[in-house]
């Protein structure tokens, strides 16, 4: 679990120190107190960390004062300026003497630094990085794609614990998300015809993340049926493959977004975010780094479900690829009889939101 620690400035009166205190004692997880407050701001915290003895974290800024706390079996809670290799090392020291918490504090390069060190003591001593700015948090907890044990504000205010609470959540929950990918259920679905259309605006969605062999993106010209068109992953002798990218098809197309919503791909731009989706539904929010609109030939394929057409149109070359359950197969491969996997789902669409209640007649 990711803790927010926090500094109360000893500049203020006291009855601002406790007035703040109890405005984010449901954000902090511990706050640093100065030795001469114990006695009286120890009754409104969960956990001290102070120089005193009564601390329930011992607050150390040399590692010789915090090895020997440790031989006396106190918790301990080490304070590092990071600005060099010797200083790193003596963080990873630090570790491996089983300091309980240490505090980055790196005032030149910030990420560099933590990524050596989340590499070099993860699971050995809990990280809390100090952060100059409240807008760095979310950078410092994705670091290393592991990120930060928890994060230090050298000056607590309510806003910044709030600012903070909220970046250690939201680093929970897409941790939880990438654990836990969300399954779709696809489904095969036979080709009944495929027509070859004039000129139109396409879409390639440039993704910031690299695709595998059976990967890509629900696409579709019916928000109830979206095809799983692959990313340029395939080797051909003409083009490099190009796997963070999608040719999604026309403008007007669906593509599904995380959260189980859709947009037009006309609506696609760098910072948003895609859901990339492989053969057996198993699926990750990426983010978009370009949308690239251009005018191709287009090609119309075509299924039916239920009775009734259900098509996706994409650009009529070689490159484009729709997954299968075995492979996948280009759109110049492709044929009627051919089998291909696609989302399928009831009800329509207001705004990209799902309402299964609604009837929609899409053609």
């Amino acid at each position: 679990m990711r803790e927010l620690w926090a500094r109360v400035e000893p500049s203020m009166d006291q009855a601002e120190k406790q007035r703040l205190i109890k405005a984010t004692s449901g954000l902090c997880d511990a706050y640093v107190l100065e030795e001469n407050e114990l006695t009286q701001l120890r009754p409104l915290v969960r956990v001290a960390v102070s120089k005193g003895p009564e601390a329930d974290i011992l607050l150390c800024e040399n590692l010789e004062e915090g090895i020997r706390a440790k031989a006396q079996g106190r918790r301990v809670a080490l304070m590092a300026n990071v600005e060099s290799n010797e200083d790193i090392a003596m963080v990873i020291a630090a570790a491996n003497a089983s300091i309980d918490y240490v505090v980055i504090h790196c005032p030149k390069w910030e990420v560099i630094p933590l990524e050596n060190l989340i590499a070099d003591t993860r699971g050995r001593t809990r990280l809390l990085a100090a952060l100059g700015s409240v807008s760095r948090a979310d950078l410092v907890l994705a670091a290393l794609e592991i990120g930060v044990d928890g994060l230090f504000l050298g000056k607590l205010t309510p806003e910044a614990a709030r600012e903070a609470h909220e970046a250690i959540r939201s680093a929970k929950t897409r941790i939880e998300e990438k654990k836990e990918a969300e399954r779709l259920v696809l489904t095969e679905l036979e080709l009944s015809s495929l027509t070859a259309l004039g000129l139109g605006a396409r879409v390639c969605i440039d993704t910031c993340d690299l695709m595998k062999p059976g990967e890509g993106l629900l696409v579709g010209c019916q928000s109830s049926c979206l095809f799983l068109v692959e990313a340029e992953v395939s080797e051909n002798p003409f083009v490099e493959p190009r796997p963070f990218r999608v040719n999604a098809g026309p403008v007007s197309h669906y593509v599904l977004m995380p959260g189980g919503k859709t947009k037009y791909l006309s609506e696609i731009k760098a910072g948003d975010q895609a859901l990339v989706v492989d053969r057996k539904g198993v699926s990750r929010p990426t983010n978009v780094c370009r949308a690239k609109v251009e005018w191709r030939p287009l090609l119309l394929v075509e299924a039916r479900w239920q009775g009734r057409p259900v098509n996706a149109i994409v650009q009529n070359a070689e490159t484009i690829r729709f997954v299968t359950p075995e492979g996948s197969k280009s759109v110049a491969e492709l044929k009627p009889g051919d089998r291909v996997l696609a989302r399928l789902e009831e009800g329509g669409r207001h705004f990209g939101a799902l309402v299964k209640e609604e009837s929609v007649i899409e053609r």
